[in-house]
């Protein structure tokens, strides 16, 4: 079983080939350009390395959402565009739980969190057991406060990743009650190896689409939309 996995939900762009227990290649890049500059630059990059045939891979995992709404259009656009040349099923990952699989077996509580804005993250909550990662709270949209919440609740040692801590380091450290800890550099942001990963799994759970069928998941509606709805309103 071959795999391509696909991911620009955020800053990071990232491109994986992975075959059967094997990842075979990973390509990411963390920088500010556009990735409609950089995606098939680097498919093409790793398909020249690794002499990939793109006719030769089963599938397409993508990055679904949540994310930056440019970046999860690129991907999907970039995605269901190979999807449809190459007659291939597309395999829509939740950007926030991939997220959580850079993490895999350790024995916290793993809490993604990517900047919203509007003092919002997109997160969830997730934990391993038996390594299988369960989910203790679904990918959404909500205030940093309203999460801290959540984790007091629970009571339990928690591990945050994502685009979100260098914005709401501070106030995670002053806020949750229980031991916080903050994952290192080489799995704090979105990797397609992940989106790889669980999309092998979700393929194997029958969890696929046809590439006209797919779109991504904002989570939220985008501010050029909520801007025109206030400015609406006031009509």
């Amino acid at each position: 079983m071959k795999l391509l996995a696909l991911d620009s939900s955020g800053l990071v762009a990232s491109i994986a080939i992975l075959e059967d227990h094997e990842m075979v290649a990973e390509y990411t890049v963390n920088y500010k350009k556009t990735h409609s500059q950089t995606l098939l630059p680097m498919l093409n990059e790793i398909s020249k390395m690794i002499e990939l045939d793109l006719n030769s891979i089963d599938a397409i995992a993508v990055a679904a959402g949540p994310g930056s709404f440019t970046g999860l259009r690129i991907g999907s656009a970039t995605a269901k565009g190979l999807g449809l040349a190459l007659n291939k099923p597309i395999i829509s990952v939740p950007t926030v739980d991939a997220l959580a699989y850079n993490l895999f077996g350790v024995d916290k509580l793993i809490c993604p969190i990517m900047d919203a804005r509007r003092d919002q993250v997109y997160t969830g909550l997730y934990q391993w057991e038996d390594q299988e990662l369960k989910t203790i709270l679904h990918q959404r949209a909500i205030s940093i406060d309203e999460l801290i919440e959540e984790i007091n609740l629970l009571k339990t040692d928690v591990i945050f990743l994502g685009d979100g801590v260098p914005v709401f380091k501070k106030v995670i450290e002053e806020k949750v009650c229980t031991h916080v800890t903050f994952a290192p550099a080489h799995v704090n942001r979105q990797r397609a190896g992940s989106i790889g990963t669980l999309g092998k799994k979700m393929f194997l759970d029958g969890k696929i689409e046809k590439a006209e069928d797919h779109a991504p998941d904002y989570l939220r509606v985008s501010q050029a939309e909520r801007e025109k709805a206030e400015r609406e309103a006031k009509k």
